[in-house]
């Protein structure tokens, strides 16, 4: 054998990993078959870093240059013939050891061609053995089935995160030195606890994040435009900034050529996305920067050091996805104690009615609301396909289903009659405002739309010690009107008089007072 090829996440390596790694080029050790493993005298050790390009989730906690480095560091200090090759994150695979051996063929100019002739796979994970298995290639079985039963990197992992130290025992001093010098340690036990972000990093599994994209992209003239007036220039930041749209617009303003612009963002497909375009040049300033931090996981910034900042569609997924307004008064919180005096922060998103409460009826134009629920299976498109198939009427019980499921909370109306419900004015607008995000259903049914009302902006704005700007404030999104509700519903009170459409959106411009 030639080649040692060892596929992994490589978050932490391993004392063992060495001395097993050294007797099976030193020819000592067997495969899991029992045949004794003969390595030639120039044998290396090819580290495949899988999911290389992910990082700050509870699957990858570490980036992977990080990881890499740990592993030269090993190299040298063991002298162990090596080569580091990253593997990018790919959805699950049946090809995924192909996929990973042409990775190594082509990132090595083709000095390493793998073959069954010439390598052999160590891995103590049975369903990784059983892929390299079924295209030919031997298995060195590693930490499986020793007599000493060593602990696996992921079970070291596991100690780190639950915040143990029996890791530091069993690790190598390379991903000691690695995990102490880059407070990954810390890191990975706040990843590990956060309620809210998942085992990808993103908000939901469920969202599609190419239309969630597009829609910011199509969207950052319009909301730039809104925020433009109100911007004090400094450090700008963009919390929850996408693909960082608004940022590029900033960033060609004469004004805030001297500004330092920092985007926030914790979805790991539209961080990535903000990369690779600072990568391209499309940020005018460079002083563009990009973080991805989680924004409810404590303050992120130094106290009254920050001019501006934005937020756009971001607070209702705060309430939605963290603990309900206790989240979003932490978040208002570390705001106003990052804003520097004279600062502002600019919010702009959905709002509920003034009168959540009122009982209201929806008389639908078509449609059935006796129409009952299924549970929804499949791929985005062919749920958007089942619920575009039904008039707006018949996805009333879908809805309530759904919404209370997901979102946690109780979605109740009447049926008056086969085109009739009645029901609070609140949860009339919260359905009106969901009902046509289709194409990402199961990741919209755990928002809330209408949560807070203007009045309890301005008690939140309050109880943190800013001052709303008076030219700020709720307002109606006519455009949803006339193609959204309307189009679907008339609103009327219980006796059957028409009602106006409530306010749907806020722009709330919040400051800290100059001698604050």
């Amino acid at each position: 054998m030639r080649h040692v090829i060892v596929p992994g996440r490589h978050h932490l390596l391993t004392r063992f990993q060495v001395d097993y790694l050294r007797r099976l080029l030193a020819g000592v050790e067997h495969d899991d078959v029992g045949d004794r493993v003969a390595a030639s005298a120039d044998a290396v050790v090819v580290w495949a870093v899988t999911s290389a390009n992910h990082s700050a989730t509870r699957r990858n906690p570490f980036p992977g240059h990080r990881r890499e480095a740990a592993i030269e560091i090993l190299a040298h200090v063991e002298r162990m013939p090596s080569i580091v090759v990253p593997v990018v994150d790919v959805a699950p695979t049946p090809r995924f050891a192909e996929i990973t051996l042409k990775t190594i063929d082509y990132a090595t100019a083709e000095r390493i061609s793998p073959s069954p002739a010439t390598a052999i796979v160590a891995t103590s994970t049975p369903a990784v053995a059983e892929m390299y298995r079924a295209l030919g290639y031997r298995i060195a079985p590693m930490e499986r089935g020793h007599p000493d039963s060593p602990d696996t990197p992921w079970q070291l992992l596991d100690d780190l995160t639950a915040g143990g130290d029996r890791w530091r025992t069993a690790a190598h001093p390379a991903s000691v030195d690695i995990v102490d010098r880059y407070g990954l340690a810390e890191q990975a036990r706040q990843i590990a606890t956060d309620p809210v972000i998942g085992d990808e990093g993103g908000l939901t599994q469920t969202r599609d994040y190419r239309t969630y994209s597009r829609s910011f992209e199509d969207a950052a003239d319009r909301k730039w435009a809104q925020a433009r007036p109100w911007i004090v220039p400094g450090r700008v930041v963009d919390l929850g900034c996408a693909t960082g749209a608004m940022l590029e617009l900033a960033a060609r303003e004469p004004a805030l050529a001297e500004s330092d612009l920092i985007g926030v963002e914790v979805a790991p497909e539209l961080f990535a996305e903000c990369e690779h375009k600072k990568s391209q040049g499309a940020f005018a300033n460079p002083n563009t920067f990009f973080y991805r931090r989680n924004i409810l996981a404590g303050s992120l910034f130094p106290d009254r050091s920050i001019a501006t900042t934005l937020s756009f569609a971001l607070t209702h997924e705060i309430y939605s996805y963290g603990d309900g307004m206790p989240s979003l008064e932490a978040f208002a919180r570390a705001i106003a104690d990052q804003t520097m005096p004279g600062g502002v922060w600019i919010n702009s998103d959905v709002c509920g009615p003034a009168d959540p409460g009122r009982r209201v009826r929806l008389r639908f134009h078509e449609g059935d609301v006796t129409t009952p629920a299924r549970r929804l299976t499949g791929s985005n498109d062919e749920i958007a396909a089942a619920l575009d198939a039904l008039p707006v009427a018949s996805r009333v019980a879908q809805f309530a289903q759904d919404f209370t499921e997901l979102s946690g909370t109780p979605w109740r109306y009447d049926v008056c009659d086969e085109r009739t419900i009645e029901l609070s004015l609140g949860d009339a607008m919260e359905f009106l405002e969901t009902v046509s995000y289709t194409r990402n259903w199961l990741s919209e049914m755990h928002e809330r739309f209408c949560a807070l009302s203007w009045q309890d902006w301005q008690a939140l704005i309050a109880s943190v010690g800013l001052q709303i700007d008076e030219r700020s404030g709720p307002w109606r999104n006519e455009w949803l009107v006339e193609h959204r509700f309307a189009a679907a519903a008339s609103l009327t009170d219980p006796a059957g008089r028409p009602l106006p459409w409530p306010d749907t959106h806020v722009l709330l411009v919040a400051r800290r007072p100059l001698e604050g």
